[in-house]
C-alpha cells in the first residue's frame, strides 16, 4: 500500500501546487458532496414532488452511510495529512508536505470516502429516478435528458472527488471506491418496495438494528484489542490546527445523526400531520408543494444555527440524535401541516 499512497501523495501536491486559484471552488464542491446536505437540501427538494423518491433518498444515504462506516472500521485505511508524518517510506529523504484546511481533519478512517459515497448513492438515485418518467418507447428528448443527467452525474462525482484529494483528507483510490460503492448501495436499495410501506415499528428495528450492529462490531475488536477509534488519535496528533478537529466527524457522531434521521423519517411519515398534509387535498397542488420546499430549506437553515455543546461526549451523541431526529421531521410534518393549514384557511376566506 505505500507504493499507492505515495503515488496518491504526488497527485495530491499537484492538485494542491498548480490548482491552487481554484481553492473557493474545490472547498465548495466538498461542500457539496457532504453527507449533511442530503438531509438539509437534497431531501427537503425532493420529498414535496415525490414521496416515494424523497423516503428513498433517507433510506440509501442512511445506509450508505451506514455501510462506509464498517469499510471504514475493516479496511484500516489511512489519510494523507496523517501518512506522510508517519509512514518509514520516506526514511532517507524528508517527508513531503501536504497543505492542510479547516475541512481536513476529518476524524474517521479514510476508506472508503464518506462523501464520495453518499454523494455517488443519492446523485445516482435522483437520477435514476428521473429518468423513469420517460415516454414508452423513449423518444429524442429522453435521450437529451438521459446524456444531460448522467453528464452532470460524473462531473459532480468527479468534482467531489478531486475536491476531497486537494484538501488532502482522501487518496485518489479512497474517493473512487467511494463512487462505485455509492453506486451499488444506490442500485440494491432503490428496488425495495418494502420500505415505502414501512410502519413506525419498522422504523425503530432497523435504527435498533443499525446501532447494535456497530456497537457490536466495535466491542468485539475492543476485546481483543483492536481500537476502532485508532483514526481520532492520529487526527489530534498530526491535523496542523486543533480547532479543526470536530467531534461531529467521529465515527458514532454520524452514525448517531444517522439513526436520527431515519427515526425522524418514520415518525413523520407514520404521524396524523403527514396523513391531513401531504396526502390531503391540496397535496397535489403546484403551490403547496413549492410552498413546502422554501418553507423547509428555509427552516432546516436556520436550525444549523443551532450548536451543540461538545464538552460532555454522551450528550453531545444524545443531543445530536435528537437534532438530527427534527430534520425529517420538519420536512415531512411540520412545515407541510403548517402550510395546509394556511391554505385551508386562505380558501375558507375567500369563500
Amino acid at each position: 500500500m505505500d507504493f499507492v499512497h505515495s503515488n496518491g501523495v504526488l497527485v495530491i501536491q499537484h492538485l494542491q501546487k498548480n490548482y491552487r486559484e481554484y481553492q473557493s471552488f474545490v472547498h465548495f464542491m466538498s461542500s457539496i458532496g457532504d453527507p449533511r446536505n442530503i438531509f438539509l437540501v437534497y431531501f427537503p427538494l425532493w420529498f414535496p414532488l415525490s414521496h416515494v423518491v424523497g423516503t428513498k433518498i433517507i433510506w440509501v444515504a442512511v445506509i450508505g452511510d451506514f455501510a462506509n462506516l464498517i469499510f471504514k472500521w475493516i479496511l484500516f485505511g489511512h489519510r494523507p495529512y496523517w501518512w506522510v508524518q508517519e509512514t518509514q517510506f520516506y526514511q532517507n529523504s524528508s517527508h513531503p508536505h501536504l497543505e492542510q484546511f479547516p475541512i481536513t481533519c476529518e476524524t474517521g478512517p479514510g476508506s472508503p470516502s464518506g462523501h464520495a459515497m453518499c454523494s455517488s448513492c443519492v446523485w445516482y438515485l435522483m437520477v435514476t429516478s428521473a429518468l423513469r418518467y420517460k415516454d414508452n418507447p423513449p423518444n429524442q428528448l429522453y435521450w437529451v435528458t438521459w446524456s444531460v443527467l448522467w453528464t452532470t452525474f460524473w462531473v459532480i462525482q468527479i468534482s467531489v472527488c478531486i475536491s476531497r484529494v486537494f484538501i488532502a483528507t482522501h487518496f485518489p483510490h479512497q474517493v473512487v471506491l467511494g463512487v462505485f460503492a455509492g453506486m451499488l448501495v444506490a442500485e440494491v436499495f432503490q428496488h425495495m418496495p418494502c420500505i415505502q410501506t414501512a410502519n413506525l415499528q419498522v422504523y425503530l428495528k432497523i435504527s435498533l438494528l443499525l446501532l447494535s450492529t456497530a456497537l457490536s462490531f466495535y466491542l468485539t475488536l475492543k476485546m481483543i484489542n483492536v481500537d476502532l477509534l485508532w483514526s481520532v488519535t492520529k487526527a489530534r496528533k498530526w491535523c496542523a490546527n486543533p480547532e479543526w478537529v470536530h467531534l461531529d466527524s467521529s465515527p458514532f457522531a454520524g452514525l448517531v445523526r444517522n439513526l436520527g434521521v431515519l427515526f425522524g423519517l418514520g415518525l413523520g411519515i407514520n404521524s396524523q400531520m403527514f396523513n391531513q398534509s401531504c396526502k390531503g387535498k391540496n397535496s397535489c397542488k403546484t403551490g403547496f408543494k413549492v410552498a413546502c420546499m422554501a418553507g423547509t430549506l428555509a427552516a432546516l437553515q436556520l436550525y444549523e444555527f443551532v450548536t451543540i455543546p461538545t464538552q460532555a461526549e454522551l450528550l453531545f451523541y444524545v443531543l445530536t440524535f435528537c437534532k438530527s431526529s427534527v430534520v425529517p421531521l420538519t420536512v415531512v410534518a411540520f412545515i407541510p401541516y403548517i402550510i395546509n393549514l394556511l391554505m385551508g384557511s386562505r380558501e375558507e376566506k375567500s369563500k
